[in-house]
């Protein structure tokens, strides 16, 4: 093992005996009882298994066979989510050839935030995650069930899906995902013209050509974003099947692939003889796999705060301090869009998660003393699953890449380092990304200037207001302000902007996500603005420097100055009401900081 990543880890790993223990001894609690639904009343029972079939309600009395609950976020607005239309049925036949029952538990919320985005809905983005757990976790109480099948893949959901998970940790669990859509137009070519419509040069007819030119089909955006970020992780923790992550929907294979998860869970059941719950898979060597496997590939900044809230609900504790070091050391093997011009499906033809697995493997960057859904080590994850003769195998991974400009060897990086950095100084802790920036982006000092709100610099840029040297702050923006919505609008005329010559950063206690491109953007700062953070305090002016190289985020402003200043008391009531959002109040009251998880379901926060 590298000795960092050993290093790290073990830190985590004394950092987190005492919760961690305190939630093995609860999953062990649980399964102490036997079969969930042993522990049933007749009446309960009877309630339980009414809507099954004559055979299926044998079988669940007997106690001898187990029973799947099925958790779906299918819905047919997403395209991501339409093809698990036909999952539950494809399942339950699997599942009923490996002589268990399977039942349709619970559907689940499913936003998309690239429907949402600079609209009101997309402050309900992150709060819907933990809507997800607990919905999860609803399904799940009628204590039915000996395993769990999710099905889900975008931004907020697989986290929401996980976090319930884990407070089932006693329950074999096996994510099932459904694959990308076919690559549409060039990423290229998609950001130059939303840069166009930016600067006036391309209209809304263009425009809205481009975007339904990329996002065109059934089956998950294609950039390398949070939603393929999200399956990618999970793959890299054990929780999926070896290379199925990004296989494509609607074909043989992919079907194969779900019939062999409906099966598989089935096998880790107790009934099933192998026992192996999702609170065992998921512990400190495995989270720390999936932040390689996501730093390693310049994955999403929105999981640093969801394998935060992750990691908690399973007793492990991990900060950006975490990330950040191990990031030192792990190389950036991928180019993918937005840190590339290629997306998933190249990814995929170039030999996808078999030769990423099998590159972090060989240069020890992995633990490879880890249980997955298939057993224990890492080695099945570096195979290749394909058709044989009408049946579902797993073969070695070309030796080399399929493509080196996509995907890339240890020895050969594309940077020797993960491009994670955290951010800290008198503003407070923030991360950024800079897989993509260019080594003379990487230092920015320049003046602020101030907006409370993304839709207000569309303004200021297009009145010209923006055309020199700043750092642009855009505050209130948090988890406890308005849910912490994505901050879409701002890349485009940043962009410009930086193209233009002009020295251009932003700062901001929001998000940007996977899709946050080529400009410096130090994110998720905590503490947020509407708790009095010297964030609040930062007027029009003030100089802000932002360091990517060595991590510092500071006001320059003497603190004797600072001390006298009042901090500023937004007006946030036209983000707290409509579009359903004042039905959260009381949830996003309770969020706790973006390093902490932005998480509202611990109650010491």
């Amino acid at each position: 093992m590298n000795p960092i990543i050993s290093r790290v880890t073990q830190r985590i790993i004394e950092r987190s005996k005492e919760s961690r223990q305190a939630y093995l001894d609860k999953i062990s609690a649980a399964r102490s009882k036997g079969p969930m639904r042993g522990a049933l009343s007749c009446g309960n029972l009877a309630h339980g298994v009414a809507a099954c079939g004559k055979d299926e309600k044998n079988d669940l009395k007997s106690l001898t066979k187990a029973n799947i609950g099925i958790v779906s976020s299918y819905n047919d607005m997403l395209s991501a989510h339409q093809p698990y239309e036909t999952y539950p049925k494809q399942l339950k036949a699997a599942i009923a050839k490996e002589g268990s029952v399977a039942q349709f538990v619970s559907g689940v919320p499913a936003m998309c935030d690239g429907v949402t985005q600079g609209q009101p809905g997309m402050e309900l983005s992150l709060l819907s995650r933990d809507v997800i757990a607990m919905t999860t976790a609803v399904g799940l109480s009628h204590n039915m069930f000996d395993g769990a099948l999710m099905l889900g893949i975008c931004d907020k959901i697989v986290p929401g899906l996980l976090l319930g998970s884990l407070s089932f940790g006693h329950l074999p669990t096996i994510f099932v995902p459904a694959g990308p859509m076919p690559s549409g137009i060039p990423n290229k070519q998609k950001a130059a013209v939303r840069q166009a419509y930016a600067k006036g040069d391309a209209d809304e007819e263009q425009l809205l050509e481009a975007e339904m030119g990329s996002y065109h089909s059934a089956g998950t955006c294609t950039f390398y974003g949070t939603a393929n970020s999200n399956q990618l992780v999970i793959e890299m923790m054990g929780l999926q099947l070896p290379g199925s992550s990004f296989v494509p929907p609607n074909g043989g294979l992919r079907d194969a692939l779900t019939d062999f998860a409906g099966k598989q869970v089935s096998r880790i059941t107790q009934q099933g003889g192998s026992y192996l719950p999702i609170g065992e898979i998921v512990n400190e060597k495995s989270m720390v796999n999936g932040i390689v496997g996501l730093i390693a590939t310049g994955g999403s900044t929105n999981l640093t705060m969801h394998l935060v809230a992750v990691a908690k609900a399973a007793g492990i504790i991990i900060d950006w301090s975490d990330m950040a070091e191990l990031s030192t050391v792990i190389p950036l093997l991928t180019r993918i869009y937005p840190n590339g011009e290629a997306d998933v499906n190249h990814f995929q033809q170039a030999g996808g998660m078999a030769i990423l697995t099998r590159e972090l493997l060989r240069g020890g960057y992995l633990h490879n003393d880890v249980k997955t859904i298939v057993g224990e080590g890492l080695e099945r994850y570096t195979l290749m699953p394909v058709m044989k003769d009408g049946q579902l195998d797993w073969i070695d991974a070309p030796e080399k890449s399929g493509d080196e400009t996509v995907l890339t060897t240890i020895e050969k990086p594309f940077q020797t380092n993960g491009g994670l950095q955290l951010m800290a100084g008198n503003l407070g802790r923030g991360v950024i990304k800079t897989s993509s920036l260019k080594p003379e982006q990487l230092i920015v000092e320049a003046p602020a200037v101030i907006f409370e709100s993304q839709h207000d610099l569309d303004d200021a840029f297009q009145k010209g207001e923006l055309n020199k040297d700043c750092v642009v702050v855009v505050r209130f923006q948090g988890p406890r302000a308005i849910g912490m919505p994505e901050l879409h609008k701002l890349t485009p005329p940043l962009s410009v902007l930086q193209g233009q010559g002009y020295k251009v950063a932003l700062v901001t206690d929001g998000r940007m996500s996977g899709a946050s491109g080529n400009v410096p953007a130090a994110i998720h700062l905590t503490p947020e603005a509407i708790d009095g953070s010297l964030l609040s305090k930062v007027i029009e002016g003030d100089i802000i420097r932002l360091n990517a190289v060595t991590g510092e985020l500071s006001l320059l402003v003497d603190e004797s100055i600072l001390v006298s200043r009042e901090e500023v008391k937004p007006e946030l009531d036209s983000s707290r009401i409509g579009m359903g959002r004042e039905l959260f109040g009381a949830m996003r009251s309770q969020l706790s900081g973006a390093e902490q998880g932005a998480c509202s379901l611990f109650a010491e926060g």
